[in-house]
């Protein structure tokens, strides 16, 4: 039995979801996004989001709790939205944005760029004695979660220094160096 799958997502006010065929449209103040499910059947009742399964199937009994959990993290998405912070840990390590172009220098003989998706709201932090910080922020969690951890690939953290690009309150697994 999948007990995320059995819980209702609970609509906030100022977000609508509708459901077409198979198709849920989520709408509020931040976006609007939309998924395709398939297996299981979806309903709006009394301001809550139900997610139902037809049979017990192994199938059905995955997908019931998969699209509850999308819907979920949908309507969390265009109320309140999802941030990411990256720190970029290391000497010389710089981060800056113009516009929608993210400027890293990790270390490598040129600077990375990376163009972001629209969709996302970027914003680097450079204070003087702490790490440069990238800040990642949009309605849709996937999309967050795909560009951070694009970013993050450039410069992975090593374990024995923890230079790298790690994310923001990320617990490294920390190796001792070789013994003199």
């Amino acid at each position: 039995m999948s007990r995320i799958g059995n819980s209702p997502v609970a609509i906030p006010e100022a977000v609508t979801v509708e459901v077409n065929g198979n198709n849920v449209t989520v709408k509020g103040k931040l976006g609007e996004l939309t998924q395709d499910f398939s297996g299981v059947s979806i309903k709006v009742e009394e301001g809550n989001v139900v997610v139902e399964r037809p049979s017990d199937s192994k199938e059905h009994k995955a997908k019931h709790g998969l699209y509850r959990a999308l819907i979920s993290n949908m309507v969390e998405g265009v109320s309140k939205g999802f941030t990411k912070e990256l720190e970029l840990v290391g000497v010389g390590y710089r981060a800056s944005n113009q516009g929608q172009k993210l400027d890293l220098a990790l270390g490598f003989s040129h600077n990375i760029v990376l163009d972001i998706a629209p969709e996302i709201k970027i914003e680097t932090v450079s204070e003087k004695g702490k790490n440069p910080i990238v800040k990642l922020t949009s309605h849709d969690k996937q999309l967050v979660g795909q560009v951070a951890a694009k970013i993050r690939s450039f410069r992975k953290p090593e374990p024995y220094k923890g230079k790298g690009v790690k994310f923001v309150g990320e617990q490294l697994r920390r190796k001792a160096g070789k013994s003199a």
